[in-house]
């Protein structure tokens, strides 16, 4: 069967699985990536891409994941999640602009969106608590502010990658990156306030006790320790060359150190009994979002193996258009085939380059018009699909609609600002 037939098929599986039977996103994304592997006459490979696309994500985002879920469950239980949320509040006229901010601001210094959306949920659902808004509508506008810096700011991985394979000097892409991933921000912040503020008012997932509205708030110390010092830790790592930050500033361990530091305060004014039964739930709970991820990784791998990717890529470039559409749509292809945007800038310029000499673009053109093609389109094989979802405790449909159409406008924006930017400036 041609790759692309068994990709467009993949896709329909999984959407029937998950949204229409609602299975269980796992099992759908396993039984999917097993029918996928079978048609692609990949049948003796099939479990071995699917373990190996599984650990992958496991290895990857197992720990950051549970400490972020640990971290996240403690600071909501402590009220330390409350008074970061109240902060934010009182500081922007916007609260959910705010979050937006947030997003976009931490997420290139932390090299993850993953990881700056797992630190920022319990403030977003604390925001959605205090301004009684759906909460796919916060959740929306945090991820948006996360994906638009990391897919198009420089020295984020998924720029990072590129940037040598098309020999662009770093000063030439910062400036501009850093100003259209920021209208691109706002673009996903207004798609959210629009489209994204109608659904399920109940709370996210680290929630589901009775709010009590009488705690006692702890200290800021308390409060934002868990959080900054991670942060600050890896950035550290990524901008000294100090060996003790080799170690510490590793996004794993930092997180690790977020656990203990947001348990150390927790026991100053709770019982052991008490902190301890945070931590399992915590942990239970993690477990749900990572089997999800791995899920996703699986079906990422057993689409590489069909080949898709390079056929996609072929078919567009021999296609007659615009030269600016050539690279996005190549990323687009790729993105849409195994689901990571840094995997994406790394195979999409193998593809890309050879062209160059015929597209007549600038290679920092060619640059953002690949990475405006990873905002798109997003779905079940994305890591990022399965976190955002089950971390907002959101439905498959209102996923699609948020996240993967709101990538979309996104991925669309940056590429028209792109193009702007040819016109006025090559």
């Amino acid at each position: 069967m041609h790759p692309i037939i068994i990709f467009v098929f993949s896709l329909l599986i999984i959407l029937f699985l998950t949204a229409r039977l609602r299975i269980h996103p796992f099992l759908g994304l396993i039984l999917t990536s097993v029918i996928t592997g079978v048609l692609a006459g990949e049948a003796t490979g099939t479990i071995e891409a699917i373990t190996s696309g599984m650990g992958k994500v496991f290895s990857n985002f197992a720990i950051i994941i549970a400490a972020g879920s640990i971290i996240g469950l403690i600071l909501h239980r402590t009220g330390g999640a409350r008074l970061i949320a109240s902060d934010v509040i009182r500081i922007s006229r916007k609260p959910l602009f705010g979050l937006n901010i947030l997003g976009f601001i931490f997420a290139v210094p932390l090299m993850c969106c993953i990881l700056a959306y797992v630190i920022f949920v319990p403030v977003a659902r604390e925001i959605k608590l205090k301004e009684g808004v759906p909460k796919v509508l916060t959740a929306s506008v945090l991820v948006f502010g996360t994906l638009a810096s990391y897919n198009l700011v420089y020295p984020s991985p998924v720029v990072y990658s590129a940037v040598s394979e098309l020999g662009i000097n770093n000063s030439d892409i910062l400036i501009p990156g850093m100003i259209i991933a920021f209208i691109v921000s706002i673009a996903g912040y207004l798609y959210a306030l629009k489209f994204c503020n109608a659904g399920d008012m109940s709370s996210f997932i680290i929630d589901t006790e009775t709010e009590n509205e009488d705690i006692k708030l702890p200290g800021r110390i308390a409060a934002y320790s868990p959080i900054t010092i991670p942060v600050a830790l890896i950035l550290a790592d990524v901008f000294t060359n100090i060996a003790l930050f080799d170690i510490m500033g590793e996004p794993d361990m930092a997180l690790l150190i977020g656990v203990v530091m947001a348990i150390f305060f927790a026991y100053r004014q709770y019982t052991f009994n008490s902190v301890r039964e945070w931590v399992e739930k915590a942990i239970k709970r993690s477990g749900v979002v990572i089997l999800d991820m791995c899920g996703g990784g699986a079906l990422g791998a057993t689409l590489a193996m069909t080949g898709v990717g390079q056929e996609m890529g072929t078919l567009l470039s021999g296609l007659p258009l615009p030269a600016i559409l050539v690279p996005f749509l190549i990323a687009v292809a790729i993105q849409s085939v195994q689901g990571s945007r840094v995997v994406t800038m790394l195979v999409a310029p193998s593809i890309v380059i050879p062209l160059v000499p015929f597209l007549g673009l600038p290679p920092e053109i060619v640059l953002f018009s690949m990475a405006s093609g990873t905002f798109l389109i997003s779905h079940f094989n994305d890591p990022f699909f399965w976190i955002y979802k089950d971390l907002a405790e959101l439905e498959t449909s209102e996923v699609l609609r948020s996240y993967t159409l709101g990538g979309v406008v996104m991925g669309i924006t940056s590429l028209m600002l792109t193009g702007v930017a040819y016109l006025l400036f090559y």
